[in-house]
């Protein structure tokens, strides 16, 4: 089972990788603008979060359509190729292919949560880590064309269909719902913590879908570029390998902490722009601001939440969805030398949302 699951997530984050770190340079290469780039790193995250409303509603996550997904995820990077050329039909491609991959981590992530200890949990998702800092080396080294990444992408899509259907046969629950009422899935509740998660991500932004392109305006060569992207995910590895203790405290603090320093991780970027030391020190700081982050995130709705897939879904939708998709459009018009002080403000909304949240769940548990 871990096997399957490292595998997964080998060549998923792979392919997040491809996408995140070369494809909007590749987009400046086929004669897109930044606001285009924007608009087009849009699209899929907020299909991601139209999603969950979906499945809330009318459709219920089943093996069936996991499998859908995993085939469209594959299709729709095959179609990048003929599209690309058509802005229109390139963000129509970019949806397909946002809403497939917002249906495929969920649904993996909770089978992961469902089978795997805390510990065991974070030495598996590294090996996603793993496949997006090789990806980012050989392309980095490769110093593809802008064609030549979207090859990579369909590659990367391929193995993430195959490995995907495998990882199925651990599912024990492959075609029945949450064990409660979907229907009674809450997000009013616990407003401020989506609200705070919502925040992180928009922050995000402008460092998933410009930090390639900002770096190279300031003279670093791809290559560099490609060495601060892996330096993060070195660093995010080792957290993930390390992290079982912390996350036996408590999650809320350590959200807290993850956020005030992911503010700073802004700050640095833009305070000391032509500094190479101090933006391989920003990219140490992923460590935290992502792999910390990101498992505490997902563990703590995992425990307030007895529907399990559906609150992954929403995690997944609200943040990297409704979040990254914001930030991505935000970041797009925004871009030039005041984007991460902007980013380091808005990530300072987010903490004083785990604030406002953390004060209102003591009131909601002496109520319950």
């Amino acid at each position: 089972m871990r096997s399957y699951l490292s595998l997964f997530y080998f060549f998923y984050f792979s392919l997040v990788g491809v996408y995140v770190m070369f494809m909007p340079e590749a987009l400046i290469g086929f004669g897109y603008t930044t606001s285009e780039v924007g608009i087009i790193y849009a699209i899929a995250p907020l299909m991601r979060f139209l999603l969950p409303f979906i499945f809330k509603y009318y459709i219920q996550l089943t093996a069936n359509i996991y499998l859908l997904a995993l085939l469209f995820t594959f299709i729709s990077s095959l179609l990048f190729i003929g599209t690309v050329h058509n802005f229109y039909l390139h963000l129509l491609s970019n949806a397909i292919f946002g809403a497939s991959m917002g249906i495929i981590l969920p649904y993996v992530e909770t089978i992961s949560l469902q089978k795997l200890s805390k510990k065991m949990y974070g030495k598996v998702r590294l090996w996603g880590s793993v496949g997006f800092i090789l990806i980012a080396l050989w392309l980095g080294e490769a110093d593809a064309s802008s064609i030549e990444t979207i090859y990579y992408l369909c590659l990367t899509g391929f193995f993430t269909w195959i490995f995907g259907y495998f990882v199925l046969q651990f599912d024990e629950h492959s075609n029945s719902k949450d064990n409660d009422d979907d229907k009674g899935f809450s997000l009013k509740r616990y407003w401020a913590f989506w609200a705070s998660i919502f925040l992180m991500q928009v922050a995000f932004g402008g460092f998933y879908t410009f930090f390639t392109i900002y770096e190279t305006e300031q003279g670093l060569s791809k290559e560099i570029i490609s060495y601060l992207w892996s330096f993060a995910v070195i660093c995010e590895i080792f957290m993930l390998y390390f992290q079982g203790s912390l996350l036996q405290r408590n999650l809320l603090t350590i959200l807290k902490v993850a956020t005030l320093i992911t503010a700073f991780r802004w700050l640095l970027l833009y305070l000391y722009p032509a500094s190479l030391e101090i933006t391989f020190f920003s990219q140490s700081l992923h460590a935290i601001s992502f792999a910390l982050y990101h498992t505490a995130a997902i563990t703590y709705v995992f425990s307030i939440y007895s529907q399990k897939r559906l609150a992954q879904q929403f995690f997944l939708g609200i943040s990297f969805g409704l979040g990254g998709g914001v930030g991505s459009f935000i970041a797009g018009y925004l871009y030039g030398d005041y984007l991460f002080l902007v980013e380091s403000i808005i990530t300072m909304g987010a903490f004083i949302m785990l604030l406002i949240h953390t004060k209102r769940k003591k009131t909601i548990d002496l109520t319950q």
